[in-house]
C-alpha cells in the first residue's frame, strides 16, 4: 500500500470518528478499535515502504496502544527495526507477532528472511520449511526461492537446485531464482540450460554485476566475442569498481 493510500484510509477513519473522543466514541467498541488499529498499521507500512522508518514508528505504536497483541503491528515494527539495523528489537517483535499468529505464513517468511540476513542460515531454513508447508500461501514460490538461497549458503547446491526448480514451477517469472539456476547450471557445465535461464532472467530484470559477468562467460562458451565485449562494456560503465568487473578483466587475459 502506498503512503498516500494509507493516509487516505486513516483520514476517512478520522472523519468517521474512529479515533476521536467524545460521546459515542467508536473506540469504546471492539470493532472501532480494530478498524483504528488496522488504519494505523497501514499508515506505518506506508511510511516504511517509502523508506521513512522513523515516521513509521508513531502510528505503529498507536496501533499497539489500542491492542498490545496486534500481530500485524508487531510484524511491521519488526521490519522497521530490521531496516534500522536493530536486530534484537526486530527479533523481539517478530517473535511477538508469531506468538499471536503462529500460522501466519507471511510473517513467518519475513522472519526467515530476517534470520537469513543475520547469517543464521540453519534457523532460517527451519522457518522457511514451515512456511513452505502452507500450500495455499499466495507467494509460496518466494518461500522456495528463499529455501534455495539458504541451501546455497549451507553448502548444499543440489538441494538448492531442487528448491529453486520448485520455485520456478510455482512461478516461472522470478528473476532471482532464474539467475541462481543459471549460475548453478553454468558451474555444472550445463551450458544450454544455463543460457536459457540467463535469457529468461534478462527479459525480467535489469542487468546486475553478477548477471553481466555470467552473460559474458556464457557468450565465451558459445563463441560470441562481440557479446562478450558488449557485456564487458556494460560492466565497466555500470559497475566499474566491483569484483565482478575485475574478474571479467582477468578472464580476458
Amino acid at each position: 500500500m502506498t503512503l498516500r493510500a494509507a493516509l487516505s484510509i486513516l483520514t476517512l477513519l478520522l472523519l468517521a470518528g474512529c479515533v476521536s473522543g467524545g460521546a459515542g466514541d467508536p473506540l469504546a467498541s471492539r470493532q472501532g478499535r480494530v478498524e483504528a488499529g488496522r488504519a494505523y498499521v497501514q499508515l506505518g507500512l506506508g511510511y516504511l515502504q517509502q523508506g521513512l522508518t522513523e515516521q513509521a514508528k508513531a502510528p505503529l505504536a498507536k496501533a499497539l496502544a489500542l491492542n498490545d497483541r496486534d500481530a500485524d503491528a508487531h510484524a511491521a515494527l519488526a521490519l522497521v527495526f530490521q531496516a534500522q539495523g536493530e536486530p534484537a528489537l526486530a527479533e523481539e517483535h517478530f517473535r511477538q507477532a508469531l506468538a499471536q499468529r503462529a500460522n501466519d505464513t507471511r510473517i513467518r517468511n519475513n522472519y526467515g528472511s530476517f534470520l537469513y540476513a543475520q547469517g543464521r542460515f540453519s534457523q532460517a531454513e527451519q522457518v522457511f520449511r514451515q512456511a513452505g508447508a502452507d500450500t495455499l500461501y499466495p507467494e509460496r514460490s518466494r518461500v522456495f526461492e528463499n529455501l534455495g538461497l539458504t541451501a546455497m549458503k549451507l553448502g548444499r547446491p543440489e538441494q538448492a537446485r531442487e528448491y529453486l526448480e520448485k520455485a520456478l514451477q510455482l512461478n516461472p517469472r522470478q528473476p532471482r531464482a532464474l539467475l541462481e539456476m543459471a549460475e548453478l547450471s553454468y558451474e555444472n557445465r550445463h551450458y544450454v540450460p544455463a543460457r536459457d535461464y540467463y535469457d529468461r532472467f534478462s527479459q525480467l530484470s535489469d542487468p546486475q554485476a553478477r548477471s553481466l559477468l555470467l552473460g559474458s562467460r556464457l557468450a565465451r562458451v558459445f563463441a560470441e566475442p562481440a557479446v562478450v565485449a558488449e557485456l564487458g562494456q556494460q560492466l565497466q560503465r555500470l559497475y566499474p569498481g566491483t569484483p565482478e568487473y575485475q574478474q571479467y578483466l582477468s578472464e580476458q587475459r
